[in-house]
């Protein structure tokens, strides 16, 4: 028993802050300290392959990959293990409600649980599993990148591409992390060159 059995530690924030890398930050000292640790993430992360987290620096550590919750809670439950980690949180794919369902489950069994995840979309939007998540957790981080446009501590993921579904894997070559006034500018030029276009195509209807 330690001071973190049954405690929920939350790393947050947008792309490129450090989250993945303060996970593994986390896992790691656990693991110096001789407990049982287990790292997961979801089976729709296949950036860096099925059974690795990987982060922007290039650290790694091996793990297991998921489509549902109710496959960590079996682990827990058959295996002896202490400290659960998973990255990636927001792309889990049960309903938010029964994530932290589960989450409370491996909290009552004494497992420390270390989470790391988006707080918003590429929108702006946030993440319902996440801000579930951040009030009943017992440590939460929230991690800023650096504006790729002016510099100051960046708050959200703007994503690059015209792609507009909520979810979709990338990294630098798809998003850049905006602060607010940086992420409402270029939001509003790319409003205006998509009414430019409608208005030109609409011309050429007619």
């Amino acid at each position: 028993m330690h001071q973190y059995s049954g405690k929920l530690i939350l790393h947050t924030g947008s792309m490129f802050s450090g989250k993945t890398s303060s996970l593994w930050k986390d896992l790691n000292r656990f693991r110096i300290a001789k407990y049982n640790v287990a790292a997961f993430k979801p089976t729709t992360d296949t950036r860096d392959g099925l059974h690795r987290i990987r982060t922007h620096d290039r650290t790694e550590m091996q793990c297991t990959p998921i489509s549902s919750m109710e496959e960590v809670l079996e682990a827990a439950r058959t295996e002896p293990m202490e400290v659960i980690g998973i990255d990636e949180v927001q792309f889990l794919q049960d309903h938010p409600t029964e994530i932290v369902k589960a989450i409370q489950e491996l909290l009552d069994m004494d497992k420390t649980v270390v989470l790391a995840g988006l707080d918003m979309d590429f929108t702006g939007t946030p993440f319902e599993v996440v801000k579930e998540l951040m009030p009943i957790c017992d440590y939460l981080t929230k991690h800023h990148a650096v504006c790729a446009n002016c510099g100051v501590d960046a708050w959200v993921s703007y994503r690059k591409s015209k792609e507009r579904d909520r979810v979709v894997i990338g990294a630098q070559q798809e998003y850049e992390p905006l602060c607010r006034k940086c992420f409402k500018m270029k939001e509003e030029e790319r409003l205006a060159r998509e009414n430019q276009m409608e208005f030109l195509s609409e011309t050429q209807k007619a």
